[in-house]
């Protein structure tokens, strides 16, 4: 019964926030703000991840394949690897950690100081101006970090394999443009990044504005936006790759 309760909360709050995105007038300076503390401010963080994840896939995929004397293919699994799962997936997660969990504390902090009912008294929907830049700001951010980190990734591949492990530059190229396909992989991994905007903009915006107004309550909804935002990424990210391949 609660989780039927709060699956239903979660639909009224997502219904709020997007009447609140059609209604004027448009918080455009606020979605900006919001845009440049959740993007701008990630980019140092998904840069070193997504090098240093794509240094890994290349040392590893490297000492795989020149088992079987498929070292040329090391383009194509460092690719195929980042692009379908590992970009969306890891930059899902690494911003829900560093941006999702600022905005429920940011959020979660207005209530327990009673911004939010100040907003209220002065006849101003805080959804409108407080909640709802703040999850399309987390929308519009997670695709275009997720190609970042799909970029930093690949080039940290590329040094690891052509650089250090001595494969061919040609080859690592080439392997990598004959195996990406752009409806199957790149599509697929701009959709997933889409929905996993969604996902983090909604949990973080709804676990800091339902939360306890205390100091208590304010850390329990920031620990649970890390929790539950991961392990919904996690099952959404399972359920797209099953109903894209169909």
């Amino acid at each position: 019964m609660r989780f039927v309760l709060e699956l239903g909360r979660i639909a009224a709050f997502t219904a709020d926030v997007a009447r609140a995105v059609v209604t004027p007038p448009p918080r455009l300076g606020a979605f900006v703000a919001e845009l440049f503390n959740i993007g701008v401010l990630s980019l140092l963080i998904i840069c070193v991840s997504g090098a240093a994840v794509g240094m890994v896939l290349g040392l590893q995929g490297y000492n795989t394949l020149v088992r079987f004397g498929a070292e040329e293919s090391l383009g194509a699994v460092v690719g195929l690897s980042l692009i379908r799962e590992l970009g969306p997936v890891l930059t899902a997660l690494l911003t829900t950690g560093r941006a999702g969990s600022a905005t429920t504390a940011e959020i979660g902090t207005m209530v327990a100081t009673e911004q939010l009912d100040g907003l209220r008294m002065l006849a101003i929907d805080p959804v409108h101006l407080v909640v709802a830049p703040k999850a399309l700001a987390m929308i519009a951010a997670m695709p275009l970090l997720s190609a970042l980190f799909i970029v930093c990734g690949l080039a940290g591949g590329y040094v690891v394999g052509v650089a250090l492990m001595g494969v061919d530059a040609g080859n690592y190229v080439s392997s990598l443009q004959n195996a990406v396909d752009f409806r199957d992989d790149v599509l697929g991994s701009v959709l997933k990044a889409c929905v996993f905007g969604v996902l983090v903009g909604l949990i973080s915006t709804f676990r800091g504005y339902t939360c306890q107004p205390t100091s208590a309550g304010v850390a329990a909804a920031t620990t649970s936006t890390v929790v539950v935002g991961s392990v919904s990424v996690l099952l959404f990210d399972y359920i797209i790759t099953a109903l894209w391949g169909v």
